[in-house]
C-alpha cells in the first residue's frame, strides 16, 4: 500500500469510532501476557490505542498504561470508556513521552499503519534498554470452512491477507520491521499465535466488518454491495443463520526487544 493510500485508510476510523468501540473484539489474554512477558517493568505505552480495546486488557493485567492515539474521535471514545487511563494525542512518528520512559510498547491492530522508518527510532527512543515492542492483530481463523467462505465473499477490502493466519505469518515481520530491524535498534522478531473467539450474530459481524478501513473508504454504493454479499452469505449458512454463533479467531503477536 503506497503512503497516500495508507494515510487515507489509517485516518478513516474516526468516522466510525463509536461503532468500532462497540463491535471490534478485544485481544486474547494469553496473547497480551506473551507480548509483555520480556518487559523488565510495568510501564506500558499503548501506541495507536484507538478506542482502548487493547488498553483495557493491559489495565486488567496490572500494567501502568499510557495510551497515545492520533485520531480525536477515537481518543474521545477511549477517554469515555477508560477515564482513569492517561490518554494523550500523538502518533507513532511523534510520541509525546520522554526518552526511556516505558518498558513495553504494544500496538493493537495498529502497527501496519506506522511509518517504521520514522516510528522505529521514535519507539526505540521512548523504550528503556531491553524494552519490548509488540504488535497484536486479531485474525479470522480461515482454517474453518465457513470463515474461509466469508473471506472469499467479502473480498480483500473486508477480509484482507493480513486478517487471516497464513497471510499474517508470511508478511508481518518483514513488513513491519524493515531497514535492517530499524537500523539495528531491535533484535530478532518472534511470532506467536493464541486462540481467541468472539460471540457474534450475523448483524453484529456485518457491523464489525463495516469498521474495517477497506470498507470505510469505499464509495457508498460499493460498500452497500459488499456488506450485502456478506449479509446474504451469513444468512445462508447453517453456522451463522440463526442467532448467536462463535467467530473463531487467533490473536497473532509480533514481538521484538530493544537492544
Amino acid at each position: 500500500m503506497e503512503k497516500r493510500e495508507r494515510l487515507l485508510h489509517a485516518s478513516s476510523f474516526g468516522m466510525a469510532a463509536a461503532a468500532y468501540d462497540e463491535h471490534r473484539p478485544d485481544y486474547a489474554r494469553a496473547a497480551v501476557r506473551w507480548a509483555l512477558e520480556p518487559a523488565s517493568g510495568p510501564r506500558v505505552l499503548d501506541l495507536g490505542a484507538g478506542t482502548g480495546k487493547l488498553t483495557a486488557s493491559l489495565v486488567a493485567l496490572g500494567a501502568e498504561v499510557v495510551a497515545v492515539e492520533p485520531d480525536p474521535a477515537m481518543l474521545n471514545e477511549l477517554r469515555r470508556s477508560l477515564p482513569a487511563v492517561r490518554a494523550l494525542p500523538g502518533s507513532a512518528e511523534a510520541i509525546p513521552l520522554p526518552d526511556a520512559s516505558v518498558d513495553a510498547v504494544p500496538a493493537g491492530n495498529a502497527m501496519h499503519w506506522f511509518d517504521m522508518t520514522v516510528a522505529g527510532p521514535e519507539i526505540a527512543r521512548v523504550l528503556a534498554p531491553g524494552g519490548v515492542l509488540a504488535g497484536l492483530w486479531n485474525l479470522m481463523d480461515d482454517r474453518v470452512e465457513w470463515v474461509a467462505g466469508l473471506a472469499r465473499v467479502g473480498g480483500s477490502a473486508a477480509v484482507g491477507p493480513r486478517d487471516t493466519p497464513a497471510g499474517w505469518r508470511a508478511g508481518t515481520a518483514d513488513a513491519h520491521l524493515p531497514e535492517s530491524r530499524v537500523a539495528a535498534r531491535f533484535g530478532a522478531a518472534e511470532q506467536g499465535e493464541f486462540p481467541h473467539e468472539q460471540r457474534r450474530t450475523a448483524d453484529s459481524l456485518v457491523a464489525t466488518i463495516a469498521t474495517r478501513a477497506g470498507v470505510l473508504v469505499m464509495p457508498a454504493q460499493e460498500q452497500e454491495a459488499t456488506l450485502g454479499r456478506i449479509r446474504a452469505f451469513l444468512a445462508g449458512g447453517p453456522e451463522t443463520a440463526h442467532g448467536e454463533f462463535t467467530l473463531p479467531m487467533l490473536t497473532g503477536v509480533l514481538r521484538v526487544r530493544r537492544l
